[in-house]
């Protein structure tokens, strides 16, 4: 069964375009579109629309601990006192809290207007370190969670051996991750079979980082990306970058380059700190920079030399990473905002006379698309009918026509503007809220009372 839908104004690859009609077949793909046509009686007619998001790098996890680490210790806070914190909570999630958080997540993901995630999972056993009786339980959580929701999913499970260069065990916080590469590929295996329930997802892999997986372990794992994507948390904190280099004698970036076969599959998560030669050679080899402003910033991690990765040619997409918090138009607005801070100059990553915020948008949806191997981020024939419907009413956008529409939701809105969300032709947000946020809401409420009821800071 093929679904109509009529847009009263549309973002299309060549601008935006009044008075668009898409054809969308039962697998969620739009097989036609014609422009300059009026609405017909059985049309699903929508307004102003944008073409869903893909949000390429998710611990979803970890929503559920957001604002509990804002307590300084006695030393100097940093990511490392926070990893403490998250080991500390991870420990009380069983299967049922994942799907439970995993749901939430998403529901806020697609309020915002993100309509695909990229799932980086790496709580796989249980808190003993042994597997659950299915291997990949965790995975079909995510799964589960993604029916409910209707969220396009790319499930990347992680590879995590090691606790540091040089192939230092894993420690006692860390049980909960550790795989060998056998492990690793029954993992996989179990991820492919879950996911086989979905209607919109791919598989790849995710070796955590180099921290965590040699060089001659992602040798081993890489086949079992097949054609799917591939992603890394690569130098993130300067510390993992000093590390690196005592422990190899090269930056981070330029040790994944010279020995891994790096290009358009991969995502490059982080990337904060590279020389001239890893932003010119990392731009150069087509993969994408996952950039996550809001868990960066959070962190204490650093900015992106976003500047010097855009005018090699770089690619980026993003991601709410730790999801401190989920707003697709504050993640691009500190993007920007990031680089107006240190350069002192506004209008910082776009050319004289145009949009920055379109073309932040245009951008960040090319390489989240790309990165999450999803026919997303375009509304055009043989992409899904992925769609975000802003609410030109509301006085953020009112008044507003073409890339002022972008401009004034990504720099002075948030998710209160999104009216509604389908994803593959399929509504998933109506008047700006979830079709399953009730239920999803109160089950989290149920999970997290149970979670927190001895928690201290």
């Amino acid at each position: 069964m093929s679904t109509d839908f009529h847009l009263a104004c549309a973002l299309l690859p060549d601008g935006w375009t009044d008075n668009v009609r898409l054809c969308v077949g039962p697998d969620g793909t739009i097989t036609a579109l014609a422009t300059r046509e009026d609405p017909r009686p059985d049309d699903t007619r929508l307004g102003t629309v944008l073409p869903g998001m893909a949000n390429l790098h998710s611990h979803a996890f970890q929503r559920a601990m957001a604002g509990l680490s804002e307590r300084r210790g006695p030393g100097t806070d940093s990511f490392w006192s926070w990893r403490d914190v998250m080991y500390r909570f991870l420990d009380r999630l069983d299967p049922d809290a994942v799907e439970a958080i995993a749901a939430m997540v998403q529901v806020e993901m697609l309020e915002a207007g993100f309509t695909t995630v990229g799932e980086f999972h790496y709580l796989h056993h249980t808190p003993d370190g042994s597997p659950h009786d299915d291997p990949g339980e965790m995975a079909a959580r995510i799964c589960t969670a993604a029916e409910t929701t209707g969220i396009a999913v790319t499930l990347l499970p992680v590879f995590y051996r090691w606790s540091g260069f040089n192939m230092a065990p894993a420690t006692l916080g860390q049980r909960r991750f550790v795989c060998d590469p056998d492990q690793y590929s029954t993992l996989v295996e179990r991820a492919r079979h879950h996911a086989r329930s979905l209607p919109h997802v791919r598989v790849g892999i995710a070796p955590h980082s180099l921290r965590a997986a040699s060089i001659d372990d992602i040798t081993a794992i890489l086949p079992l990306a097949e054609e799917g994507p591939v992603h890394i948390h690569i130098a993130e904190q300067i510390a993992e970058v000093e590390a690196c280099r005592d422990a190899t004698g090269h930056r981070p970036v330029r040790w994944l380059l010279d020995r891994q076969p790096v290009d358009e599959r991969w995502c490059l998560v982080h990337a904060t700190h590279m020389a001239a030669d890893e932003i010119r050679d990392l731009a150069a080899s087509g993969a994408v920079a996952g950039l996550c402003p809001l868990t960066e910033a959070s962190l204490g991690d650093g900015l992106f030399p976003a500047v010097d990765f855009l005018a090699a040619g770089g690619r980026f997409g993003i991601g709410s990473d730790s999801h401190i918090r989920i707003d697709l138009a504050e993640e691009l607005r500190l993007l920007e905002y990031g680089q107006r801070l240190t350069r002192r100059e506004r209008n910082v990553l776009s050319a004289p006379g145009v949009s920055t915020g379109r073309h932040l948008f245009d951008a960040a949806c090319e390489g989240g698309a790309q990165a999450t191997g999803q026919p997303t981020g375009r509304i055009a024939v043989g992409h899904r009918a992925d769609l975000v419907e802003l609410d030109e009413r509301h006085p953020v956008l009112t008044g507003r026509t073409g890339d002022s529409r972008l401009d004034s939701w990504l720099f002075a809105g948030d998710g209160r503007q999104v009216r509604s969300v389908h994803v593959g032709g399929m509504a998933r947000v109506m008047d700006g809220q979830s079709t399953c946020r009730e239920m999803v809401s109160r089950r989290y409420e149920k999970t997290l009372q149970t979670i927190m009821a001895d928690w201290t800071a």
